[in-house]
């Protein structure tokens, strides 16, 4: 084989894969807004904890992630910060049933829940600090919009 065919064929195998990270890359940690309005309840997520007043955090973790403990940190630090939103981790590793009936096919995965228990936002992969607050500032909307006549 020609080594020029080789080297333009390697070449473009890198332009691809570089495009392709970085298309991963940018959609990762950005907040989707959800329109399906399915309520949570903790019995679901197998936590005792209650869900926040104003929204909840939850984040679907494993053992094995290694932006998990950051993404905890920041989630964590989120809640205290907020009145009335709480942060709640779901460790999915031996809970498979959980990460399919949320459709989790990363970790960390972050929903946020506005007051109802409504799925108002996710996040997918580690959440920006800015992405966290506009997905708060949607499950605050939703809430409000629910009141509206």
């Amino acid at each position: 084989m020609d080594p020029l065919v080789v080297a333009l064929v390697l070449v473009g195998l890198v332009a691809l894969a570089t495009v392709i990270g970085l298309v991963v890359r940018g959609r990762e940690g950005r907040v989707r807004e959800v329109h399906d309005f399915r309520r949570v309840i903790p019995a679901e997520l197998d936590t005792p904890e209650h869900f926040g007043i104003s929204a909840t955090l939850v984040q679907f973790s494993t053992e094995m992630c290694a932006k998990c403990p950051a993404t905890r940190e920041l989630l964590s630090k989120t809640a205290l910060e907020h009145a009335g939103v709480r942060h709640i981790d779901v460790d999915v590793t031996h809970r498979p049933d959980i990460a399919n009936s949320f459709n989790i096919m990363q970790t960390p995965t972050t929903l946020v829940l506005d007051s109802s228990g409504a799925i108002a936002a996710r996040i997918g992969g580690a959440p920006r600090p800015d992405a966290l607050i506009q997905a708060l500032n949607i499950a605050q909307r939703k809430e409000h919009d629910l009141y509206v006549i």
